[in-house]
């Protein structure tokens, strides 16, 4: 199959985030023949066929008290300074210091470990902040451990029948989340004495909130493009690994990953910024938000029908069958599901145990004779390839359909529609550079969502491929009152928050789609400034 070489394409997305972006391999894209030809004129409308009209679906949970506001206003105390001058981030070669998180999420009174090698056997210290808005401050300090003792840990293990790296390291600290911790994404940060700095990141989760927007975070792609340890010679992730004499190759990439590993580089995953674009700006505007992981989605610790539904803020590319099954429960019974970014839901996957603890193994073969499937899944190939039926296209309303060789303006169309209402937009109106790393796009060689679907722009682009495509940004309506939204491009969260990139435009749009999500009835309160 051919490759297409995504660290040229997206590497500049995150210029301007803080250098916080861990390093990544380039990404491999089985391309079916005229998949990149656009399919959809520019300024043309499109409304799936024989679509019922949306009526009214379930009874709403009832909402829970909303303590997101409260807790932004809380006073942020030590600063997660992530480009402070004085740190020195580790590295992948030396292994300074570096840490894995026992599990993506827990439950707030629950204990999470950590597990920690320190190349140079001195002190260190674990400094806890969870992200959010807080005034500008982006996040808050929470809790410190001790200073511990630090030692190297032992080398990591290579499968060679998957290449399968994972490392078998003792506990080096265990956090017991007090109860009233706020759900939210939150970050260990790793010190050693001699100030060299790594990350893991995790979740801490609330199932007693209801009625609100669940944010999914994608910790199975996270994964999926997790290169540790970038040395020249272990190092694998679902695109690449290393060959003998040191250089990167496609067959040398592992067919099993595992959460049993540290994140490369400074630790934090990878296109991790852009998540956290879509948590500032949700907590700085006051949102009900909660935060799960795919993982949670895949285990079932999500009940969609709880919530209003389900944001699902960045790059969501690698899904099992039981995220699937979950999301598409989550429509049927009336729950709105928003994807902020584009190529979501295009690998199937299955989760695997490693030992007695479930979940810790991602498994993507990409191929059918390399992976025929089992009893218990099928194969672990792209959801388009499984059948046309499980296209990406029918839960999302549109799919990937290339890499963006330069970053494109969106142009609007349906400018009359409820998406873009006050968003001062007219029809053809260009919005710069917003069309950018990967775009999806409505492909009509694949059965379409079963809903009443409005294509919000059609932006030519290129692709890396040289050849002509067009991107869309969709909303479909099912009949079950659901919201489907899909941006289609990589940037839509940057223009939410990101110094450089905020476009008053793309926020108003993206606050009627969340108070859309939130009151089908009537708007919520406009987003604060």
């Amino acid at each position: 199959m051919p490759s297409v070489s995504r660290r040229a394409a997206i590497g500049g997305l995150a210029a301007g985030a803080a250098g916080v972006l861990a390093a990544c391999g380039s990404g491999q894209k089985p391309q079916r023949t005229g998949a990149n030809v656009p399919q959809q004129r520019t300024g043309e409308s499109v409304t799936a066929p024989a679509s019922p009209k949306p009526t009214p679906g379930r009874t709403r949970a009832p909402r829970t008290a909303n303590p997101v506001p409260a807790e932004n206003s809380h006073p942020t105390g030590k600063r997660w300074l992530a480009d402070d001058p004085g740190f020195r981030s580790a590295d992948d070669v030396q292994q300074q210091i570096a840490a894995y998180a026992s599990a993506t999420s827990v439950a707030a009174g629950e204990s999470i470990d950590f597990h920690v090698h320190v190349g140079g056997s001195e002190a260190y210290r674990i400094e806890v902040f969870r992200l959010g808005h807080y005034g500008g401050a982006g996040a808050r300090h929470v809790v410190s451990s001790p200073t511990l003792n630090g030692r190297p840990q032992p080398k990591a293990a290579r499968v060679v029948k998957t290449n399968l790296v994972a490392c078998d390291w003792p506990v080096g600290w265990t956090l017991k989340v007090p109860a009233g911790w706020v759900s939210g994404m939150y970050v260990a940060v790793f010190t050693t004495a001699s100030n060299h700095r790594s990350h893991a990141v995790f979740v801490v989760r609330d199932e007693r909130r209801t009625g609100n927007l669940c944010v999914v975070l994608p910790f199975s792609t996270y994964q999926a493009y997790n290169f540790w340890p970038r040395d020249g010679r272990l190092g694998r992730n679902l695109y690449h690994g290393y060959r003998l004499d040191g250089v990167i190759g496609t067959e040398e990439r592992s067919r099993k990953v595992s959460f049993d590993r540290p994140y490369s580089g400074s630790g934090l995953p990878y296109m991790f910024d852009t998540d956290y674009d879509l948590i500032q700006w949700a907590e700085r505007s006051g949102y009900d938000v909660t935060y799960a992981t795919s993982v949670d989605l895949h285990a079932g610790r999500i009940d969609p029908l709880r919530h209003a539904g389900l944001v699902f803020p960045g790059h969501d590319e690698y899904w099992s069958a039981e995220m699937r099954a979950a999301a598409e429960t989550a429509v049927a019974g009336g729950v709105s599901l928003a994807f902020l970014a584009a190529n979501n839901v295009y690998w199937n996957i299955g989760y695997e145990p490693a030992g007695e603890r479930p979940d810790r193994v991602v498994a993507c073969y990409k191929y059918a004779q390399e992976d025929p499937g089992s009893a218990a899944r099928r194969s672990t190939v792209t959801w388009r390839t499984l059948s046309a039926h499980d296209a990406e296209q029918r839960l999302l309303g549109v799919q990937y359909n290339g890499v963006v060789a330069t970053a494109a303006p969106l142009i609007v169309q349906q400018a009359g529609h409820w998406m873009w209402q006050g968003a001062g937009v007219q029809d053809g109106m260009a919005i710069r550079n917003l069309v950018a790393g990967e775009a999806d796009g409505r492909d009509a060689g694949y059965p379409f969502a079963d809903g009443v679907q409005t294509l919000l722009s059609a932006s030519p682009y290129t692709t890396t491929r040289g050849k002509p495509a067009v991107q869309n940004t969709s909303v479909y309506e099912a009949a079950s009152g659901a919201v489907v939204f899909c941006a289609g491009t990589f940037n839509w969260p940057l223009a939410l928050n990101r110094r450089g990139y905020r476009d008053p435009r793309i926020q108003r749009a993206t606050t009627n789609l969340m108070n859309r999500m939130l009151n089908p009835e009537g708007a919520a309160p406009a987003m604060r400034a």
